[in-house]
């Protein structure tokens, strides 16, 4: 069902007169000329075209593709843009304003979008320079890989790979080359690049109704960049599938779009159409590169991910490759103060990856001291015990976790919980030296630092540093029940200091707080230690309970209604009240049954 289209514009008819007019005040090196609303031209603040001692060199299309073309003009790259409707092709009168405005003895290099209108209009006004006088030449780009040649008189569609060439273009006119050289340069690369775009949407135009063409669960395959459709729709694919059809689209040598094979060195340009997260750009470069380098043999010297030619609000993304030797190298890593062009990476790339280093605790002790003893002593097996029981708990509570999250939180607290247990059972395995109660407190800590994300995470990785911290200083070796209290007690005092919250607050603290109350006043009345915690362990469980009755004054809950937060517990409360309890239980069971 179609529905009209969400903008935050005003008048439909003047978005692109208000979009230039915001871009100037945004970049203080452009301009436009005064001639609204027929003339939409922006320039170089920097060049006047009677004088101008370089190439100038203009691109430009249909509006709706921003940052596309404006947003490239800036010295090194665009001379000046001329801005057509949106998504149609800019008028004669305002291609001849923005060649009389920038152009000087030089001449002038006009870098065409292979649409009709785009070519008519362009061409039809470099006629009219030329018999004014000025040097013009003509560069047609038609990068698109979605349709299989011929084309008939239209060839294939100008894409993203025009902004590589706008680039190439004008880094040579920057550099002082001649205007036959620099459409020679610009020429020779809108041969070498290929692009193949998908889509997840349809795009809306401003003031028009949202087309329903795209259903759920489809996308499109080789569309342009107009809300045209493209060359096939499909069922929805992971990112890895839909970036091998495009490269094996772009690289077919039955096609010959491209004059690429191994063993060549290219450039890479991942371009968001529009409505596509950064998230999603970036996950589809970092699969793109490893199948361009190992599937087809390419060397990839530089990486660009972004939006720079898009289609209004369209999700989906394309794929550019180009073809590059040394020069064209030189041309992109040149600078430039086009506001939009990404600042990519030159010369030599490092490895993409290096190994995490250990944490200090780790890698400044000796082999031996940091790995599982071959012979646990009893106190080594108990501990064993209560932590494989404590991780297992919370791993079991995950699901239930994550659900009182979602009504009171971000919804992550189990799955955030179940990271630090499932790293606390692998590392254990390896790192954890049982017999030293206090190094495998900290041991713990670095485990949750390494595992878990957010606030949780943090306050976790406090709470073992602090209570290895008073365990360590502990002369004797072996750690009584009372000094666990004490251990306890400074981690509880160290969540609380760092984090802010205290009794009430509807955190941990509400399990942990009164389990020490409880303990401490166990073990003073002479109590059983084994005893002693597992009574202090339901102290947990009833405070962790008794958070339904309290207004969050900490994280996320302190933005949600009573009456939500009074039909769950706090997460984390249950979360430590969980692994404390299971923890108890292990223990008093493992004395009984020695």
């Amino acid at each position: 069902m179609a529905f009209q289209g969400k903008k935050l514009i005003n008048n439909p008819n003047d978005v692109v007169t208000e979009f230039i007019e915001g871009l100037v005040e945004t970049y203080p090196g452009l301009q436009y000329l005064d001639g609204f609303p027929e003339v939409k031209v922006v320039i170089r603040a920097d060049v006047l075209g009677a004088t101008y001692d370089k190439v100038a060199v203009i691109s430009g299309g249909g509006s709706g593709h921003e940052p596309a073309h404006a947003g490239f003009v800036g010295e090194g790259m665009l001379t000046a843009s001329i801005c057509g409707d949106v998504f149609a092709s800019p008028p004669v009168d305002s291609i001849l304003a923005g060649i009389r405005a920038v152009t000087g003895p030089m001449g002038c290099l006009l870098i065409v979008t292979n649409y009709t209108g785009d070519r008519l209009n362009f061409g039809l006004a470099a006629e009219q320079a030329r018999s004014e006088g000025y040097k013009i030449e003509t560069v047609i780009v038609g990068d698109d890989c979605a349709l299989p040649p011929p084309r008939g008189i239209a060839g294939r569609r100008g894409l993203a790979g025009t902004i590589l060439v706008n680039k190439v273009a004008g880094a040579a006119a920057a550099a002082g080359l001649s205007l036959a050289d620099v459409a020679s340069e610009a020429k020779c690369a809108s041969e070498m690049v290929g692009t193949m775009g998908v889509a997840l949407s349809v795009c809306t135009l401003p003031g028009q109704v949202t087309s329903d063409r795209l259903g759920p669960g489809k996308m499109e395959l080789g569309l342009g960049i107009h809300g045209e459709a493209g060359a096939a729709v499909a069922d929805l694919q992971p990112v890895d599938v839909v970036v091998s059809h495009a490269l094996k689209q772009i690289l077919s040598p039955e096609t010959n779009y491209v004059p690429i094979t191994r063993g060549n060195r290219v450039v890479l340009m991942i371009n968001g159409l529009g409505a596509t997260p950064v998230m999603e750009l970036m996950i589809a470069a970092g699969k793109t590169v490893p199948k361009l380098q190992l599937e087809f043999g390419l060397a990839v010297e530089r990486v660009y991910t972004g939006s720079f030619m898009t289609s209004l609000d369209m999700a989906g993304f394309s794929i550019t490759i180009m073809k590059a030797d040394q020069t064209l190298l030189q041309r992109l890593d040149a600078p430039t103060k086009a506001p939009n062009w990404p600042v990519g990476s030159a010369g030599n790339r490092p490895p993409a990856k290096i190994p995490v280093p250990l944490p200090p605790s780790r890698s400044m002790k000796s082999e031996e001291s940091l790995s599982r003893p071959l012979q646990l002593s009893e106190r080594g097996r108990i501990l064993e015990v209560a932590i494989e029981a404590a991780a297992n708990a919370v791993i079991d509570m995950r699901d239930s976790l994550n659900d009182w999250d979602s009504k009171v939180g971000d919804g992550d607290c189990g799955s955030t919980m179940y990271r630090g247990a499932t790293a606390i059972l692998d590392d254990m395995k390896k790192y954890y030296p049982l017999n030293d109660a206090a190094e495998t407190v900290n041991e713990i800590g670095s485990s949750v630092r390494r595992a878990m994300g957010g606030t949780s995470g943090v306050l976790y990785t406090i709470f073992c540093k602090a209570a290895y911290a008073r365990l360590k200083a502990n002369l004797n070796a072996t750690v009584t029940a009372k000094q666990w209290a004490e251990a306890l007690e400074a981690a509880i005092d160290a969540v609380s200091k760092y984090g802010g919250a205290s009794a009430g607050y509807r955190t941990l603290l509400d399990a942990l707080i009164p389990a020490l109350a409880v303990l401490k006043e166990r073990l003073s009345a002479g109590a059983d230690p084994t005893t002693a915690f597992v009574v202090s362990s339901e102290a947990a469980l009833e405070g962790a309970e008794s958070t339904k009755d309290m207004q969050a004054q900490a994280g996320r809950s302190s933005y949600v209604s009573v009456g939500i937060l009074s039909t769950v517990p706090d997460p984390g409360a249950m979360a430590a009240a969980v692994w404390y309890r299971a923890a108890a239980l292990a223990v008093k069971d493992k004395y009984q049954a020695s």
